[in-house]
């Protein structure tokens, strides 16, 4: 049975170039890591007990220590990652979306590994918006085509 995760992709149109809202993957793996380290603000998931769009929102918060902006959200798409893990993301026009601060959730790990201690990481350690080409190419591979999805629901609505 594949593991269900969901995100929820913000974007806004500017000027210059439509952007998008990504969080960089905290932890000492991601922490000298800039291309392939940022994530659609996202997590797992129990299709049986939990809809995508509500862990979508929930997830976002626990990561951000935000809440989502109040917008209508539409289903971009469901895209599995070479692992077989499901992502469904959720997209929303983020403009007004413009947080002060952030307070990242935490996660555990073993570190260093094999040492026997625990200690505490921040799940994402920054979040900001980007150009969908920047965006393109420090995204993990399996959430890429996310952005080509978004890419072409703006262009069918002339934006």
């Amino acid at each position: 049975m594949p593991v269900h995760s969901a995100g929820l992709l913000l974007y806004r149109v500017t000027d210059a170039a439509p952007e998008v809202f990504i969080a960089h993957m905290g932890g000492p793996y991601w922490s000298s890591k800039d291309e392939g380290a940022w994530s659609v603000p996202k997590g797992e998931y129990d299709p049986d007990s939990e809809t995508a769009l509500d862990a979508a929102l929930r997830e976002f918060e626990e990561e951000l220590g935000v809440a989502p902006p109040p917008e209508p959200y539409a289903e971009l798409g469901t895209w599995s990652y070479a692992s077989g893990k499901r992502i469904t993301v959720f997209v929303a026009d983020g403009a007004g979306f413009a947080p002060d601060e952030f307070v990242f959730g935490e996660f555990e790990l073993e570190w260093p590994p094999r040492s026997g201690r625990t200690a505490s990481f921040p799940e994402v350690d920054r979040a900001e918006w980007m150009p969908v080409a920047d965006a393109r190419a420090k995204l993990v591979k399996g959430q890429r085509p996310a952005l080509d999805a978004l890419e072409q629901r703006l262009s069918a609505a002339g934006a």
